[in-house]
């Protein structure tokens, strides 16, 4: 296994993507419980990965350590490999471990699973420990895990997922309720949606296919497009990010890399009456999820809007754009803490891996799973 260095390691300092906080802690005493039980299982670890600065990014670029290289790009270019959890999902996808130990906060497993080609999952929120994990957001906060096929990841899900809050599918009739986000895909661009039907539609089309009852449906309730969720997630992260984080960038005052200063700048800035706000808006979206759902429904969408970007090509005027577009989808789970896992599906020509989720409700994360491994092996 390869672990992210937001963790905890016995004699190890944890460097949290940022060279300051490094030099301004010491190292850890004992292991983080889900490190034990990883090793107690059997697993053994080949290295520490590199991560986003701070954890408050979703791109892999790091503006102090540089960026690892995304191993499924296509020859010749420099597509991101997606963050916070970088260096976990490069080491699954270029065969250095078989499992990435990883947070996720606002995307930080499922966007680098689809953007390295890797399957990932975020758990249902507070599922696993993040006992000896630094904070970012703590309400959005939850330990993943990649791997290069879905029988490893659900393998991994009977060690590390409680028994008291998760079941197995109890029949098949029970996992075909599979709702399609059908804005959730207007999001992705066109080439990405146009790639993922294809794999799909002969999967509706075949009697008895796990996925043979779909059904197209809006998730959104205010309509926007999920502006909402983006600004509900937007203003909700950053404060709890500027409690957990604010009184050591106060006191150190670090450099910070382009984006991560802006959005601290703007976390010291925000007022409690605009959180108060939000998360009303926040218990609305969980509300509503929930009715969708259901207690056995699963609900389709894109893991992100498309293949990973190059960067050497990507203008400074699109970073701002393609943050709001992957948040826009991954809030979902994030403002809700609903399971996630991403699956790839397949790459588009000369621009790299695409990755399609499902998303389920709390607490079914080891069905979620079992659902992802069929469907995996039936698109393979």
């Amino acid at each position: 296994i390869a672990v992210e260095d937001i963790l905890a390691m016995e004699n190890v300092v944890t460097g949290f993507g940022h060279p300051l906080w490094k030099s301004t802690h010491s190292a850890e005493r004992r292991n983080a419980p889900v490190v034990d039980l990883l090793l107690s299982s059997g697993a053994e670890i080949v290295g520490r990965t590199h991560m986003d600065e701070l954890a408050w990014s979703l791109f892999g670029v790091n503006y102090h350590y540089g960026m690892p290289l995304n191993p499924s790009a296509p020859e010749g270019s420099l597509r991101i490999p997606g963050g916070s959890s970088s260096g976990s999902a490069v080491a699954v996808a270029s065969k250095q471990a078989d499992l990435g130990i990883g947070t996720d906060t606002g995307g930080s497993i499922r966007v680098p699973a689809s953007y390295c080609g890797v399957c990932g999952i975020r758990p249902t929120h507070g599922a696993v420990s993040l006992e000896g994990a630094c904070a970012l957001a703590p309400s959005f906060d939850t330990l993943g895990w990649f791997a290069r096929d879905m029988e490893l990841l659900a393998r991994v899900g009977d060690v590390l997922l409680p028994r008291t809050t998760t079941t197995r599918p109890q029949s098949k009739e029970r996992r075909r309720k599979i709702l399609v986000a059908a804005d959730a895909f207007k999001l992705a661009e066109e080439e990405t949606q146009h790639h993922i039907y294809s794999k799909v539609s002969p999967l509706v089309q075949a009697k008895g296919s796990l996925m043979e009852k779909m059904e197209e449906i809006e998730v959104d309730p205010y309509g926007s497009g999920f502006d909402r969720h983006f600004r509900a997630f937007r203003i909700l992260q950053s404060g709890e990010v500027w409690s957990e984080l604010g009184p050591w960038v106060r006191e150190h005052d670090p450099v910070l890399g382009p984006g991560i200063k802006e959005r601290f700048q703007f976390a010291a800035e925000l007022k409690e009456e605009e959180i108060g706000e939000e998360k009303k808006v926040r218990e609305e979206i969980t509300e509503h999820l929930h009715d969708l759902l259901g207690d056995h429904g699963v609900l389709m969408l894109p893991s992100a809007p498309g293949p990973p970007p190059d960067v050497s090509v990507l203008p400074p005027e699109e970073v701002d754009q393609l943050r709001g577009s992957l948040l826009r989808l991954t809030s979902i789970a994030g403002l809700t803490g609903f399971p996630q896992v991403s699956i790839p599906i397949g790459a588009l020509p000369g621009q790299g891996p695409v990755g399609l989720s499902l998303l389920g409700p709390p607490g079914s994360d080891l069905e979620l799973l079992e659902l992802c491994k069929e469907l995996a092996e039936v698109i393979s």
